[in-house]
């Protein structure tokens, strides 16, 4: 059953969808402050986030930021494109100016969980597939046994096959996965990463772009 995070301090519009997310068996946890939604988020996975932007405390926009890897809805009053356009380019997946219709949040919420399913079984680039059990990465039909982190690393790379990402953002986005990772030894598991796909494939996938950090190659 998939976990929803509601954030919203509003209490009758929490309560409503709270009651409309349980009748469809989804799990949920409430906040009702963007401080409190963070000291859940360090305790807790979720799968999704239903995020309200004018919190007592932290806003919804810091929360943005903070947050990694789950879909975020944004469901506000606020109408105007500028704060659709900055949520969306903060890291939101979504957003709902209320009032919302019940039937068209609910097919919203399913469209990102369907879309972060997808997304975790079919990280593939040309002859890399990285499984979803944690650890395994296929090439060829040939399965690999990966380490803790250089899984975290490569997947980081396969969601983002396109974009060159600096040492610092990796580090920053595999240490939800990993704590075993720092800028020093970053190196070195980039380096055994490229080991263990050399023994099964002549292409070289991870390149070093100096100064900045590291991409996949085309």
């Amino acid at each position: 059953m998939k976990k929803i995070l509601i954030v919203e301090d509003d209490i009758n519009i929490h309560d409503i969808i709270k009651e409309l997310l349980k009748k469809e068996n989804y799990i949920v946890f409430s906040a009702y402050s963007g401080s409190e939604a963070l000291l859940l988020l360090e305790k807790n996975k979720y799968d999704l986030i239903l995020l309200d932007l004018m919190l007592p405390g932290i806003n919804g926009e810091e929360i943005i930021k903070k947050v990694k890897e789950i879909p975020i809805i944004v469901l506000s009053a606020k109408i105007s494109s500028e704060d659709k356009v900055n949520c969306l380019l903060a890291g939101a997946n979504d957003y709902i100016t209320k009032p919302f219709d019940t039937k068209e949040l609910l097919a919203r919420i399913k469209v990102q969980l369907r879309s972060k399913e997808n997304l975790l079984k079919t990280l593939k680039y040309k002859e890399l597939e990285l499984l979803d059990d944690g650890h395994t990465l296929l090439i060829s039909k040939t399965k690999i046994s990966l380490t803790k982190t250089e899984y975290a690393i490569l997947k980081q790379l396969l969601l983002n096959p396109t974009q060159v990402i600096s040492k610092n953002k990796l580090l920053d986005l595999i240490s939800t996965d990993t704590e075993d990772c720092s800028e020093i030894s970053l190196k070195v598991h980039i380096s055994n990463i490229r080991k263990k796909i050399r023994n099964y494939s002549d292409i070289e996938y991870i390149e070093s772009i100096w100064g900045i950090g590291f991409k996949l190659k085309n």
